[in-house]
């Protein structure tokens, strides 16, 4: 797989929508995996959208020092997200508590091509989440081609919505 170029990686960062949202955060002291359905729409195919399923996990959080940033890795995403990591730090867009260290690995995706509207599958997808009711469950709506961005993305957006949890339990177990 070729490396996704500047403005694919911009276009997929600015699409990606999560439609349905986790109930949980990443946890500070154990590894955390997350359920995802991603939707997207084939560029070549007029009336389908393809969905993938899988898991998303992030390793428990490490504090580290700051010369071991170089260790984050991106296991099963491929050399695109080293480059999408490395990206966000020159931008200053990596969250403050990925300085402390994540692994992120994808893995067990499924894909399903159905011939249905994006609007109609999107609401049944959705309204399933919400009836299931799994606090892990995640339904992400992006770009077809650049779909492992659009999941790091993701992945990014609960990195930042569990660092303060994350940073009070470090604290309250006087490790920072």
């Amino acid at each position: 797989m070729q490396p996704h170029s500047p403005d694919t990686v911009q276009y997929a960062l600015e699409t990606t929508r999560v439609l349905y949202e986790p109930d949980r955060r990443i946890d500070t002291f154990t590894s955390t995996r997350f359920e995802f359905q991603f939707l997207s729409e084939p560029m070549d195919q007029v009336g389908q959208v393809r969905i993938r399923e899988g898991e998303v996990e992030a390793s428990q959080p490490q504090i580290i020092r700051p010369e071991g940033f170089e260790e984050i890795s991106a296991e099963g995403f491929g050399d695109h997200a080293k480059k999408l990591f490395d990206w966000m730090e020159k931008e200053g867009q990596l969250p403050q508590f990925l300085q402390y260290g994540f692994q992120f690995k994808r893995s067990g995706v499924t894909e399903d091509l159905i011939h249905e509207p994006i609007d109609v599958v999107r609401g049944r997808l959705v309204d399933q989440a919400k009836a299931e009711g799994r606090p892990m469950q995640a339904v992400i709506e992006g770009v077809d081609d650049a779909w492992e961005i659009c999941l790091l993305r993701f992945a990014m957006e609960m990195i930042s919505k569990s660092k303060r949890i994350n940073l009070f339990d470090f604290k309250r177990k006087g490790l920072l």
